[in-house]
């Protein structure tokens, strides 16, 4: 039984699309998804399931949706698919970096080649993007909180759906992801 970590993009947010991590849980109990851990206040859950997860990320859209009345986008990461998304950290060997100021964005598709070399032609300065795969990379040397590019110019160059987790939330989302997998 695959363990699953589940990302919700946008809720919690400055007072929008408001869900407890409480609810969050509930509504993948409800959806028969087990051992449900929850970390933070963004919308981050680790759990194992045992079914197809085709139609997972849709199910669990549903659910929110019909509780709570909107519609969070949800990507999902495999334990060894963000094992390998934090191996191939391109800041990795980089001295002096700051965990705090590294955000991996985890998008819910592979954008294709053309979108990847369009998003690096952005310009992000002081900021640094690196793109791969399913995932982007970014640095931000002055901290997150006011970045020198959109994220809505970001995601219309890419076409697909996405968020973003600080370097230190991955880390532990994938340390509990790990603890799932050896209490089997």
């Amino acid at each position: 039984m695959p363990v699953i970590i589940c990302m919700l993009r946008g809720v919690n947010v400055g007072g929008h699309n408001k869900i407890s991590m409480e609810i969050l849980r509930e509504l993948c109990s409800k959806l028969k998804l087990c051992d449900i851990q929850t970390y933070l206040q963004s919308g981050n859950a680790v759990f194992r399931e045992e079914r197809d997860l085709d139609g997972l990320s849709k199910r669990i859209q549903v659910a929110i949706e019909r509780k709570l009345g909107f519609r969070p986008e949800v990507i999902l990461r495999t334990v060894p698919e963000l094992r390998d998304a934090i191996a191939r950290n391109p800041f990795a060997k980089r001295r002096g970096l700051e965990p705090s100021k590294l955000a991996v964005t985890f998008l819910a598709a592979d954008p294709g080649r053309e979108a990847r070399e369009n998003v690096l032609k952005i310009k992000m300065d002081p900021e640094e993007l690196r793109i791969d795969g399913r995932e982007m990379y970014i640095y931000f040397p002055n901290g997150m909180g006011r970045p020198s590019f959109s994220w809505s110019v970001i995601e219309r160059t890419l076409k697909v759906a996405l968020t973003s987790r600080n370097w230190n939330t991955v880390a532990e989302l994938l340390q509990i992801g790990e603890s799932l997998e050896a209490s089997r």
